[in-house]
């Protein structure tokens, strides 16, 4: 056992048998999200670096202490990167994500809908249990079996079910070409626009509608891949094309969400931020309780909502009506420093399944406690 795992796992220990709650942090820049932070913090900074780096099997290993941007910045030396945009959500130097916090969250950034999301590139994941065991699951390739690939678990579980310590991930190289795209519209005619494009052979990336005050908005369309067919998407496409240094710094915003639309809920303490999931092809429409009109991203799959809490009800049977789901990103009430109690699961039948495993991880109860939902 490597020397700065000795003391987590004596932690992990004395926790189970006091049963007090530890709260796993590594950079805290999710703090904001979640239904509770409470407990001994476990800081995970100290499991920090890169084990194993493969470039021509596009496969790393990391420590899950270490921060994203350090991972980020040494595939980019090799021309790679982790395709799905994980966000940062970085409010000062002392509190960047890391490599764990990005599996544990589980969120993808702007171009999630084209290269799948962060489950997507795990491949095997080193943890501690509840019961002070250090597992190791799944490996450094992909394989094509059927089997329970309980390394998956852990994304998404927000560390719920244990202590990530080692991760291991698929790399893509980056694109060889790029360009961005931005068309003046209403969010209407950019559904449909987007709906279209969906059905031609484009190297289509990332997309994101940014209402205006106006009423109406603008669409920006991010195009990836080679460069013959980044060139030619560009000439069927039309829009004004933006400048690449310009284009990276408005996509790092969006998916770090510092872009106006959000910040202006900073005016509005009574709101809280929505995500809803619904299918790409749902129309535009007004959402209950909507302070203004969403911002829409993943080619219409996802729209962002800014409402007050209480019209979660209407919100939530609006988008289940469409085929989709809606839940509290962030709290009316969370800040930089803490979360609220206004989250939950979005079924009975799913938070069932949560418990079991949980039970089976935990059984002591001891990892992040409320995190997820109330009880346990």
């Amino acid at each position: 056992m490597d020397s700065f795992l000795a003391p987590m796992v004596d932690q992990v220990r004395a926790a189970v048998a006091d049963r007090a709650p530890l709260r796993i942090r590594g950079g805290g820049s999710k703090d904001f999200h979640g239904l509770a932070l409470q407990g001994q913090v476990l800081d995970t900074r100290a499991l920090r670096g890169i084990v194993s780096y493969a470039p021509s099997e596009l496969v790393v290993s990391v420590r899950a202490g270490t921060p994203l941007a350090e991972l980020e910045a040494a595939l980019a030396e090799q021309g790679q990167c982790l395709p799905f945009e994980p966000p940062h959500f970085a409010h000062s130097a002392t509190d960047g994500a890391t490599v764990g916090g990005m599996v544990a969250a589980g969120l993808s950034g702007p171009s999630r809908a084209s290269v799948g999301a962060v489950r997507d590139y795990l491949l095997g994941a080193t943890l501690l249990n509840g019961r002070a065991e250090l597992l190791t699951f799944g490996g450094q390739v992909m394989k094509n079996v059927a089997g329970y690939d309980v390394s998956r678990l852990m994304v998404g579980a927000w560390g719920t079910l244990g202590l990530l310590t080692e991760l291991s991930l698929k790399v893509l190289p980056i694109a060889p070409g790029e360009a961005t795209l931005r068309l003046a519209c209403n969010q209407a005619d950019a559904l449909r626009q987007l709906h279209a494009w969906g059905g031609e052979a484009l190297a289509l990336n990332a997309s994101c509608w940014v209402p205006d005050a106006a009423g109406a908005g603008q669409l920006c369309v991010r195009l990836r891949g080679a460069v013959a067919a980044v060139e030619s998407a560009c000439r069927a496409m039309g829009g004004t094309r933006i400048d690449p240094s310009r284009a990276a710094a408005d996509w790092a915003a969006c998916r770090d969400q510092t872009l106006p639309w959000f910040s202006a809920r900073a005016a509005h303490p009574e709101l809280a931020l929505w995500r809803l999931s619904v299918p790409a092809t749902t129309p535009a429409r007004t959402w209950p309780g909507a302070h203004a009109q969403p911002l829409v991203e993943w080619h219409g799959a996802l729209r962002w909502v800014q409402a007050p809490e209480s019209a979660g009800t209407a919100l939530r049977e609006a988008a289940r009506a469409v085929g989709g789901s809606a839940g509290i990103f962030i709290a009316a009430s969370a800040d930089e420093s803490g979360a609220s109690d206004a989250l939950d699961l979005p079924s009975k039948a799913l938070e069932q399944i949560h418990s079991r495993l949980k039970r089976s991880f935990d059984p002591a109860g001891v990892f992040n406690p409320g995190r997820m939902a109330r009880g346990w």
